[in-house]
């Protein structure tokens, strides 16, 4: 790239940077906000709140940061409009194409950042998160139990503890099980302690009694124990390690998936859908990349509407989204759908290319095209002077007999 090509790449990499870490702040701020419970019922440290809310962004920055070049595609090439950079840079006898280089090159990198992302980070960070999830879980109960708080890590079960001392015994233990509508369980014990072993975690109760009662059935069983030991894993996640979604599975695992996978008994259709939208995804910041430039990279003056061509521009390009969106949520049910989810940003990048080949090329404009810009403004100019009366109107109120 010469001179003006590295300045604009290096304008659009900064929009792009920027733009970018102000959406991922307010999503992240989002997702922290959702996951405020990890510190306050959950009782986790704020190493783990942090780690697994920062976790979920990859998956999110797949989708936000084509929309984020988008926006600084368009921000870049209407500033270089706006402060007629372009119209001197093709005065100078610059071929319009060394405009466009940059911000292609640019977009590119986008794409193969995207192509990284679903192949290896959002799978790895996925599974990673989910770790965290069953290790929240797993530890939940030696770290919710507070003094003189009920606490309910999942619907139907409470614990509560007068005290804890110093070595980490429980004093006046109560725990309420009614996860099963068929019985309900109530745990009373002087004292408690948490152990571990192996890979098990044992909360050890005694000195008390167990009242078991049927909703159906008037009246309880109250059972008295010296010890019993209850494993902690029953109230932790129902479902093995290997039952991930789609959308935590590596390309590899969606290409040729094992038909013993829970994901592939249960979501098959999905799988597919989800294989085939992560190898179409990096396609859109180029789609997004050629259709600003097919509105916006051509030199324009002051007169020109170029508000106009960014609003089209956007519009546009959300729609070809909201298309391939809709493609994958169909392929996910019919396996002929699978090309549509490859031919709507193909089709887009053509269409683009084409655009913008022929709005390159001074023409004169056709008398249709005339016609309608002058329909358009004719439209906006009646509006204006129809507001712009009524104002007047309702400031100069007289008084007649």
């Amino acid at each position: 790239m010469d001179i003006f090509g590295r300045y604009i790449f290096r304008m659009n990499a900064s929009a792009l940077l920027l733009i970018l870490m102000s959406l991922t702040g307010i999503l992240w701020i989002a997702m922290a906000l959702k996951q405020l419970k990890l510190l306050t019922s959950a009782g986790q440290s704020s190493v783990i709140f942090l780690k697994m809310t920062f976790l979920a962004l990859p998956s999110l920055l797949a989708v936000i940061l084509p929309i984020a070049l988008l926006i600084a595609t368009i921000h870049t090439l209407n500033r270089l409009n706006g402060d007629s950079e372009l119209i001197v840079y093709n005065a100078a006898g610059a071929h319009a194409w060394k405009i466009i280089r940059p911000v292609v090159l640019l977009a590119l990198v986008i794409c193969a950042a995207i192509a990284l992302a679903n192949a290896v980070v959002i799978p790895w960070s996925q599974q990673t998160l989910r770790s965290y999830v069953t290790k929240v879980r797993t530890d939940l109960i030696s770290q919710v139990l507070q003094p003189g708080k009920f606490s309910s890590p999942e619907k139907g079960l409470t614990f509560h503890i007068r005290d804890r001392d110093r070595s980490g015994e429980l004093q006046g233990l109560v725990m309420s099980d009614a996860r099963d509508p068929r019985q309900h369980l109530t745990y009373l014990a002087k004292r408690g302690n948490i152990q571990r072993q192996d890979k098990a975690t044992l909360l050890v109760m005694t000195e008390g009694h167990i009242i078991y009662r049927d909703p159906k059935v008037d009246g309880a069983r109250i059972v008295t124990f010296e010890k019993y030991v209850i494993d902690l894993s029953r109230f932790g996640p129902k479902t093995t390690s290997r039952r991930l979604k789609p959308g935590a599975l590596y390309l590899s695992e969606l290409w040729s998936p094992d038909k013993n996978l829970w994901a592939y008994k249960k979501f098959q259709g999905k799988m597919r859908s989800e294989l085939h939208e992560r190898l179409a995804n990096p396609l859109y910041p180029l789609v997004f990349v050629l259709i600003a430039i097919a509105f916006l990279g051509q030199a324009q003056t002051t007169r020109q509407n170029r508000v106009r061509s960014v609003i089209t521009a956007f519009g546009l390009a959300a729609g070809i989204r909201v298309l391939g969106l809709a493609a994958t949520n169909f392929a996910s049910n019919h396996a002929s759908a699978v090309l549509l989810i490859y031919a709507i940003p193909l089709s887009a990048i053509v269409l683009a290319l084409a655009v913008t080949h022929y709005r390159m090329s001074p023409r004169r404009r056709s008398r249709f095209a005339r016609n309608v810009d002058t329909a358009i403004e004719n439209t906006f100019t009646r509006v204006r002077r129809a507001a712009t009366g009524s104002i007047g109107t309702g400031n100069n109120v007289e008084n007649r007999p």
